[in-house]
């Protein structure tokens, strides 16, 4: 039995739970480009988001960079479920393809000392015309990714 005072409050109430469809996936905002202005501690809580979705979710994640000699890329994808061992792929326009399989420490601290470079590789002044676009880091789909050709382990 209710009360008057109690019915108005509990009116409305949706007593059935509401199940909410994300519009977007956790990882998508996961982007950033080199320089920036974070901190050393935010770049490493950024590192450990990205290494858990990539053990979490079918992404990978890119640094993309551009100079005079053409398009560099570093891809880094969980090679395992337990999140200890990532693949690297690397592709330079000149070289193409080369593929190695880290340890989760080495590619945290690789992408934390890329990301809080000072500089982009891009702008690099030592030609006459120096590419203006800054490096990237972005986490995206592993259908998005280009696969590797040549395979080694370190």
């Amino acid at each position: 039995m209710t009360s008057e005072r109690q019915h108005p409050r509990d009116r409305g109430i949706d007593r059935a739970p509401t199940h909410r469809q994300p519009t977007e996936p956790p990882w998508s905002d996961l982007e950033l480009r080199v320089p920036n202005d974070r901190s050393r501690e935010s770049l490493i809580s950024f590192v450990e988001c990205v290494l858990v979705e990539l053990t979490h979710a079918d992404v990978g994640a890119e640094y993309r960079s551009s100079n005079v000699w053409g398009v560099k890329r570093t891809q880094y994808i969980a090679a395992e479920t337990t999140g200890q061992l990532f693949r690297k792929r690397h592709y330079d326009e000149r070289l193409g393809w080369h593929e190695q399989t880290l340890s989760r420490q080495d590619v945290r601290e690789e992408l934390i000392n890329r990301l809080a470079r000072p500089t982009s590789l891009a702008t690099n002044q030592s030609h006459s015309h120096p590419v203006e676009e800054p490096d990237t880091f972005q986490v995206k789909p592993t259908w998005q990714l280009r696969t590797g050709r040549r395979t080694s382990k370190r």
